[in-house]
């Protein structure tokens, strides 16, 4: 598996991401910044997910990024792998956050089941909350409480796209939500991987769920510092954006295994705005 070299602007441009739009809300420096933070998680992510290596070539990979953030290469190559560790000189990002996320890549390169809603939570805090650590470094805050804002919010929005993502995940074997909730609410693995939960059964968990996901919502909401509210715009339309797509699958029954649920154009644009005049 060779290094990628693409610059953070093609790798951006390649995407397709909410999070891409959601950065369209900052300023022009701190958009191109967070730009290259994605960038480096779109790369991790794409190299523990490549089918067409096998895992230890994949490993590998994800290795010379743990090397590289730990400055044992003293020669990156060009494009990301430059432009990321200049990011990180300039903002003094975390080694301890950045490793956080490789830790969670490296969870996706064998089959996941989560006995626990904790053990979920954990998975959750290295593939989403670390994420909000670091870009919150990049976002700028005073109050040292919105780092407890950034942890929360990721747990929300991760645990959201879990169960949007029910169905499509179900297609490849994986199987996300905590095994003693299926327990819970009468269903099994096999189930669920088929496409074929009962109905009623599946609602009830799936309710259970969001409850959770939106616990998460609201103790972050809560957290969030005034002095830091504007800083964190664009973390908050993430947030406004995952809970509105949470209250639509709710509404709709959770009909994951038929639909995939996303926020309308026109409720887009008014969070967009909504979030851009901030103050």
């Amino acid at each position: 598996m060779e290094p990628l070299t693409d610059s953070s602007r093609e790798i951006v441009r390649r995407s397709g991401s909410n999070l891409a739009f959601a950065l369209a809300v900052l300023p022009r420096r701190k958009r191109r910044d967070m730009g290259v933070f994605y960038a480096f998680c779109r790369v991790v992510d794409d190299i523990a997910d490549d089918p067409d290596h096998p895992v230890e070539q994949r490993r590998a990979g994800l290795q010379r990024w743990r090397d590289l953030i730990g400055g044992r290469i003293e020669q990156p190559l060009g494009g990301i792998e430059t432009e990321f560790l200049d990011l990180r000189r300039r903002y003094s990002l975390r080694v301890e956050d950045l490793e956080a996320i490789l830790t969670g890549v490296e969870m996706d390169l064998a089959p996941l089941r989560f006995e626990t809603a904790a053990e979920l939570r954990q998975y959750c805090y290295h593939v989403a909350s670390a994420v909000g650590l670091v870009s919150i470094e990049i976002f700028g805050y005073t109050d040292p409480g919105t780092r407890f804002y950034a942890e929360q919010l990721g747990y929300a929005l991760q645990w959201t796209n879990i169960l949007r993502d029910v169905a499509e995940d179900a297609k490849e074997g994986r199987l996300f939500l905590p095994l003693e909730d299926l327990r819970r609410f009468g269903l099994t693995e096999n189930c669920l991987l088929g496409g074929r939960p009962d109905r009623a059964k599946f609602q009830r968990l799936m309710k259970h769920e969001a409850s959770v996901a939106r616990a998460f919502y609201l103790t972050a909401a809560a957290a969030l510092p005034a002095v830091d509210r504007a800083a964190m715009r664009s973390a908050e339309l993430m947030r406004r954006i995952y809970s509105g797509i949470l209250d639509e699958m709710e509404a709709d029954g959770f009909d994951v295994f038929v639909r995939r649920y996303r926020l309308s154009r026109m409720a887009m644009c008014c969070e967009f705005l909504r979030a851009k005049f901030t103050r």
